[in-house]
């Protein structure tokens, strides 16, 4: 159990003499490597939008995936392949990993353990990745720089204050086969290793490292990620105040050992669903996601995001959220 914390007058944790200050969250969450990944990827965005400036829009060679595949122009995924592909001909070039976008929520379920929170939150989500090397043992490596931030925007009785972030840096291998056939067929393998945590001092400092596999599969309109993933073990801590050690012991049986996303394409309506569950029938815990966007002009989508269950963020790895919400998105997963 997690002991509460004091607060002072704004809602925020004291720093009483004697323990440490609060570091910076992107320092403390992802150390070196996470500094190093942020950085590669704020520097490549520059290089790219200028390079994409310059280009018109009509060289770029949306169909030069699927020359190399039987699919048909219409796949969703050639597409993106083909667009990863362009990029990373760009020296410092980058492309978004998972979707970035913004949210108005509403939490039915918010977690008052710490403090003193609003139903109404914003959620955020910035993703990027930048290619370091192709057809390197058949396939490509990629270094990938993720946050998710929750904004307590309309919470003035403690300063609205963003309340968590997570950061995720992760680096990848990625190998993947030209589409046949109209039957259920395995597109890619990524093999990756990836670093989480929320940057925060005890008792909410939470962490984990994990290798995953992800087999990535595509019939007509449908398109199936299976990640399945391994958590490094960490050593215990000596005590609730020991700043190294595991610092959530108990969080593969919330987060499971993997999951399953699917991305439905109907014209330009995106239907996604994210299930996760840790498969135990004595202690069940796991997490559904349904989201929905359509186009809104040519830059942006309408998003809507639905999510129910455990781990939508790691300070509440345990704690069960309902969330609604809708805002804008700048790219989805296809």
């Amino acid at each position: 159990m997690v002991s509460r914390i004091p607060l002072n007058r704004g809602g925020h944790e004291q720093v009483t003499r004697g323990t440490r200050a609060r570091a910076l969250p992107l320092v403390t969450a992802a150390g070196l490597f996470g500094r190093l990944t942020f950085l590669l990827c704020i520097a490549a965005y520059g290089n790219y939008a200028t390079a994409a400036e310059d280009k018109p829009a009509s060289s770029l060679p949306v169909a030069e995936a699927t020359a190399e595949s039987a699919s048909s122009p219409e796949s969703a995924l050639d597409r993106r392949l083909a667009e990863e592909r362009e990029a990373a001909r760009q020296r410092f070039a980058i492309t978004t990993h998972k979707p970035n976008y913004l949210l108005f929520t509403y939490n039915a379920s918010a977690n008052d353990r710490f403090e003193q929170l609003d139903a109404a939150e914003i959620k955020f989500q910035l993703s990027l990745k930048v290619s370091l090397a192709e057809d390197l043992l058949g396939g490509d490596i990629a270094l990938a720089y993720t946050q998710v931030s929750f904004w307590q925007a309309f919470n003035s009785d403690i300063s609205s204050p963003f309340r968590e972030s997570n950061y995720e840096p992760e680096i990848m291998w990625r190998w993947v086969r030209p589409l046949r056939g109209d039957s259920l067929y395995n597109r890619a393998v990524v093999l990756g290793f990836v670093h989480q945590s929320n940057g925060r001092s005890e008792p909410l400092s939470r962490s984990w490292n994990r290798i995953y596999l992800n087999l990535i599969f595509e019939y007509q309109n449908l398109y199936v990620s299976v990640k399945p993933w391994y958590r490094i073990p960490e050593d215990p801590k000596t005590g609730p105040t020991d700043p190294s050690g595991d610092d959530n012991p108990d969080i593969a049986d919330y987060m499971g050992y993997g999951e399953v996303t699917a991305v439905w394409v109907q014209g330009k309506h995106r239907v996604g669903l994210m299930l996760r569950n840790n498969l135990d029938s004595n202690s069940n815990h796991g997490a559904i996601q349904l989201d929905w966007s359509y186009p809104l002009g040519n830059k942006m989508q309408v998003y809507v995001q639905y999510f129910n269950g455990y781990g939508e963020s790691l300070v509440d790895y345990n704690h069960s959220v309902n969330r609604i919400g809708a805002g804008l998105m700048l790219n989805n997963w296809l």
